[in-house]
């Protein structure tokens, strides 16, 4: 069962034993993160974004070489 799947199943757990009003609480909680158009990436300042745009673009056109390739030849470095 994925985690999602299990917190799921843990919060319905909880919900059964609200009363009525305990529940609209927890509704207009649920609600007001629902309604947030906040995004991580709103947060993240100017240069990172170009940094991260930059890195991406690099991706997609192949400028990248595998972490088994960097590791090999570095390392000597590393075994210090």
């Amino acid at each position: 069962m994925g985690a999602a799947k299990l917190l799921d199943k843990e919060i319905n757990q909880y919900l059964e034993h609200l009363n009525v009003q305990q529940k609209k609480v927890v509704l207009s909680v649920v609600k007001t993160f629902a309604q947030e158009e906040s995004d991580w990436w709103d947060g993240v300042e100017d240069a990172a974004m170009e940094s991260i745009d930059r890195a991406l673009k690099e991706v997609e056109q192949g400028k990248v070489t595998p972490h088994k390739e960097v590791m090999k030849k570095y390392k000597k470095w590393l075994s210090r």
